[in-house]
């Protein structure tokens, strides 16, 4: 019997435990009862565990069998952090906090690796370490970085480290992945523009802020389009204007711009902060007013390495057949895994979760994980590290 087949005959298992993660489902840094489930379930395997990274971390240890790679380890990622939004879903299974749900499919992802490292640990059928991460706060809580900047690679130092994610725009069965990047750096800004407030019937005596933010809204749509790569990924987006108060005759002193940039090449990045800040000063000067620019740094892209990329592939044909592997065009979504290949090589993966087309997405109040897929992304981690430590 294949690995796949094995854990097909094992989902209703499997199953129970996602949808007992979905129905509480808790915030990043604070996933106390997720951590004490995965725990117990590790430890009632029998399975060393270690505990107490970026607060709610649970690392689980199993070592192969066959001899002569002792010293061999690679990681295997899972998240396991909710987001804070409703869930309307109407299951049976839905989530019984309210304003929590794991929309993104973290429940499964965490349900995928437990069932890999369940078949693992009664087999240990390679030679060597895995490590299994379940990781806290994926979801702008930067838990990867955490962990990474805690020590994780010098604790428990790995070859190579994979992570996973659901995809409900790809039919379930199949798999994406491409070398290079996966997912895009996620930096935000903040602009206060301050000028002259003042009677809306005088204009000429105060200095129009909102004239001013417009102008700078509308010049920041250029950036894309002329100053980076017409074949690199990039997204610059103003997603909040605040000014005034209301009032149809009074023209405001401050106006607050905010907005986020996308970008999945590391010399785009750099270039389109200098030249916000640039166009942002500029247009602030040419109405008068003053300015303060604040950039914050998001997650860096998530950049597939080559050798893992293409062994992560081969698994992932052996698991689902070649003709159901694709190639991953990257998201400008982000993913705090790029921490963790940012210290480490490795490579990050799609399963398709879809259904029809219907589907709804990622983030969607009316969004669950396709159970139907919990063996396969379980079988993918069996065999990546049977393969890898064999």
């Amino acid at each position: 019997m294949s690995v796949l087949a094995k854990l097909k005959s094992q989902n209703d298992t499997f199953t129970s435990w996602r949808r007992h993660i979905h129905q509480h489902p808790e915030l990043a840094f604070a996933e106390d009862a997720t951590a004490d489930y995965v725990a117990k379930l590790l430890t009632d395997w029998g399975i060393e565990i270690h505990r107490g990274m970026a607060k709610t971390a649970v690392v689980a240890t199993i070592r192969g069998k066959k001899s002569g790679g002792e010293k061999r380890a690679i990681g295997l990622r899972a998240d396991m952090d909710a987001l804070p939004m409703p869930e309307e879903t109407n299951l049976p299974h839905a989530s019984k906090h309210p304003g929590k749900m794991h929309a993104c499919g973290h429940d499964g992802h965490t349900s995928m690796l437990l069932a890999a490292v369940k078949h693992l640990a009664e087999t240990r059928d390679f030679s060597g370490t895995v490590y299994a991460i379940f990781q806290p706060a994926e979801e702008g809580g930067g838990g990867g970085n955490v962990m990474v900047q805690e020590g994780f690679f010098k604790k428990f130092p790995c070859e190579a480290v994979f992570g996973m994610h659901n995809w409900p725009w790809l039919k379930s069965g199949q798999m994406a992945i491409c070398e290079g990047a996966m997912s895009a750096a996620t930096d935000s800004f903040d602009v206060v523009i301050t000028g002259k407030g003042g009677h809306a019937a005088f204009p000429h005596q105060a200095t129009d802020v909102i004239v001013c933010g417009s102008q700078i809204v509308s010049a920041l749509q250029h950036l894309v389009s002329r100053i980076t790569d017409p074949l690199h990924g990039a997204v610059v987006s103003v997603c909040n204007f605040q000014a005034g108060s209301g009032a149809y005759n009074v023209l405001p002193e401050t106006a607050k711009l905010s907005g986020t940039v996308r970008t999945l090449d590391p010399t785009d990045r750099k270039k389109l902060e200098e030249k916000l800040r640039s166009v942002v000063k500029s247009i602030a000067s040419a109405f008068d007013c003053n300015v303060e620019t604040k950039w914050n740094r998001g997650y860096p892209s998530t950049v597939n390495t080559p050798n893992e990329t293409a062994f992560a592939r081969k698994v992932a044909e052996e698991v689902v057949g070649t003709n159901n592997v694709h190639e991953f065009v990257p998201m400008m979504g982000g993913e705090d895994f790029a921490y963790f290949l940012e210290a480490c090589p490795g490579a990050y993966i799609i399963v398709g979760g879809g259904k029809t087309d219907k589907d709804p997405g990622l983030h969607n109040t009316h969004y669950d994980f396709n159970d139907e897929i919990l063996p396969i992304g379980a079988a993918y981690w069996v065999r990546l590290a049977e393969t890898w430590l064999k």
